[in-house]
């Protein structure tokens, strides 16, 4: 299956009419599920046929293979919307930003210019005192007063422009700090994202500390969104994301994409952090998960892991590959288990 046989003609007539034909047509050939996850990834995909993903995929499906969950996943796509989002937020905050920045140089601009026309009340005054001299000490003292008053007022307006100012740098910076954390967050779990995962692993590489890296992923999680719908299998998202937070205290938990969470274990060695995430594992087989309307259950809900000690020097994609040969290792020997290596 290539791209360009899943880009073919559906013949003439409306060009969006043609994208959504071969939008379905892509999922059918691929017996991809049309939720808007996996539409959104084709519309990415066969929006531009020539672009960086298409050739992803070229490259994946080449030979006749068809995608998986997991590989949409790892190529990683953002729905139109969510995408448009995004760019509309950033492109507010630097139009905020511009927008402070030039009224710093106003507010500056005009201090500037007040400052010169008190400096030229002060020289009027000097040659007011070197004419009048001591004849004229009630002028002279009218005269030092004027200046005086107009000095205070001048300094009590440019302090009220200065607060204002740093009250608004001070909002926009929190805005800013927010936009940041939300480029590295996933809005569903409230975990950490693949993002702020993989810049973790590359600061921890930096500072040349030991670590662990762990993948894990919800066994038969299609199953759960087949026969109970995407909103429930979003609440056992959740779950699961707070259960690992729990049983992994001092550990970076991240969703990295679909039903796939990575654990970065910093300064533990393989066998601690063994320990800990098959005790994360065993907390979440034990629950017992019903519907919350019904009060139906779900069945038992479980996941798979790998896990594996990352080597001084090695890049982030080789360990995580490690890892995630150790989770398909794990999904093998019957799920519902840990596979270390």
């Amino acid at each position: 299956m290539t791209v360009a046989r899943a880009a073919r003609p559906v013949g003439a007539g409306d060009p969006a009419r043609q994208l959504y034909e071969r939008i379905g047509t892509f999922l059918f050939d691929q017996r991809l599920e049309p939720d808007p996850a996996n539409f959104a990834f084709a519309w990415h995909l066969l929006h531009d046929p020539a672009g960086p993903l298409a050739k992803a995929v070229a490259a994946l499906t080449d030979g006749g293979v068809r995608l998986t969950q997991r590989d949409i996943a790892a190529l990683g796509c953002e729905s139109p919307a969510s995408a448009r989002s995004a760019r509309e937020k950033a492109d507010g905050l630097v139009a905020q930003t511009q927008m402070q920045v030039e009224g710093f140089q106003d507010m500056v601009q005009a201090i500037r210019v007040e400052t010169q026309g008190f400096g030229r009340d002060l020289e009027a005054s000097a040659d007011a005192i070197r004419r009048y001299g001591d004849s004229t000490e009630g002028a002279l003292f009218d005269e030092l007063t004027r200046v005086t008053a107009t000095m205070l007022e001048r300094v009590h307006s440019a302090e009220t422009r200065l607060e204002s100012a740093t009250r608004e740098a001070s909002e926009l910076r929190d805005k800013l700090e927010e936009a940041r954390d939300n480029a590295r967050r996933d809005p569903l779990t409230g975990l950490p994202n693949r993002r702020a995962f993989e810049e973790a692993f590359a600061a921890q590489a930096d500072m040349g500390a030991g670590m662990c890296v762990a993948v894990c992923d919800v066994d038969h999680f299609k199953g759960v969104n087949d026969r109970f719908g995407h909103a429930v299998g979003d609440r056992v998202l959740k779950t699961i994301a707070e259960a690992l937070v729990e049983s992994c205290p001092a550990q970076l938990v991240a969703r990295y994409g679909g039903e796939e969470f990575a654990i970065l274990f910093a300064g533990a060695d393989i066998e601690k952090a063994r320990i800990v995430l098959d005790h994360a594992r065993a907390t979440v087989a034990a629950k017992r998960y019903r519907l919350r309307e019904t009060d139906e259950p779900l069945g038992e809900i479980t996941f798979s892991a790998g896990l594996t000690r990352v080597a001084g020097g090695e890049s982030f994609g080789t360990s995580f590959g490690r890892a995630d040969r150790l989770l398909y290792a794990a999904k093998k020997d019957g799920r519902n288990c840990v596979r270390a290596g």
